[in-house]
C-alpha cells in the first residue's frame, strides 16, 4: 500500500512539473536579435527572430521594428513578405507584411534580416518591436529592464555592441609575409651550405685517395 501510494504521488509531482514546463514555454520566446561581431560605428547583419506565441493559434501578420541611429539600412527579401522602409529623424522604422493567408504559423518563428551601416557609438542598441497576429492581437516588444528585478514580461530587442577596432590591428598582416621571406632567405643559405659542405667532403675523399695511392707506389 505504502509504496503504490508513494508511485501516485510521484506520478503526479511529475506530471505537475511537466504542466508548468509547458505552461512557461510560450513566455520565454521573445522577438529578439542578434548580430556576432557588431562594433559601435560599424556595419552588421541584425537578425530579427520572432516565434509565434498566439493562444488562439493565430498567425503572425506584421513585425515593426525601430532601429535609432543608423546611417542607412537594407533588407533582405522575404520570400511571402512586404517590406517598408523609412526614416523619421535619427530612428529607421522597418515593417514587414504577410501576404494575404500567409504569416507565421503556430509553431513556427520567422527570421528578417536587416543591413545596418553606421551603427551608433553606444555600448547597447535597443530596438523596440510591435508584433501583430491575424486574430487583432498586438504584442509590443519594448519593455526595459529594470534594476534589481528580472526580465520584463515583453523585453524590446537590444544588442550589444563590441568597441571600435584600432587602426593598427591591419598591420598585423604584414608580419607573416615578414616571416615567410626571412624563413625562405634561412633555407636558401642552408641549402648552399648543404652544397659546399658536400663539395669540401668529396675534395677530401679525392685528396686521401691519392695519399694512399702515393704510399703504395
Amino acid at each position: 500500500m505504502n509504496k503504490s501510494w508513494l508511485r501516485r504521488v510521484g506520478s503526479t509531482v511529475v506530471a505537475a512539473a511537466a504542466a508548468v514546463v509547458v505552461a512557461a514555454a510560450p513566455a520565454s520566446a521573445h522577438v529578439t536579435v542578434s548580430a556576432p561581431g557588431a562594433t559601435r560605428g560599424g556595419s552588421a547583419v541584425l537578425v530579427f527572430r520572432v516565434p509565434n506565441e498566439s493562444l488562439t493559434n493565430s498567425p503572425t501578420v506584421e513585425l515593426a521594428v525601430r532601429i535609432p541611429g543608423v546611417t542607412a539600412v537594407d533588407t533582405l527579401a522575404v520570400p511571402g513578405w512586404k517590406v517598408v522602409t523609412h526614416k523619421d529623424g535619427s530612428v529607421t522604422a522597418v515593417t514587414w507584411t504577410a501576404d494575404s493567408g500567409g504569416g507565421i504559423g503556430p509553431g513556427q518563428f520567422g527570421q528578417f534580416t536587416v543591413l545596418a551601416n553606421g551603427l551608433p557609438d553606444m555600448d547597447k542598441m535597443t530596438m523596440p518591436a510591435v508584433q501583430t497576429y491575424a486574430d487583432g492581437e498586438i504584442v509590443k516588444w519594448e519593455d526595459q529592464p529594470e534594476t534589481g528585478k528580472g526580465e520584463p514580461e515583453y523585453p524590446a530587442p537590444t544588442l550589444a555592441l563590441a568597441a571600435k577596432q584600432s587602426g593598427g590591428a591591419e598591420n598585423h598582416g604584414d608580419i607573416p609575409a615578414m616571416s615567410t621571406s626571412s624563413g625562405s632567405a634561412s633555407d636558401d643559405t642552408a641549402r648552399w651550405l648543404g652544397v659546399i659542405g658536400i663539395v669540401l667532403g668529396a675534395l677530401g675523399l679525392l685528396i686521401g685517395g691519392g695519399a694512399v695511392m702515393r704510399r703504395r707506389q
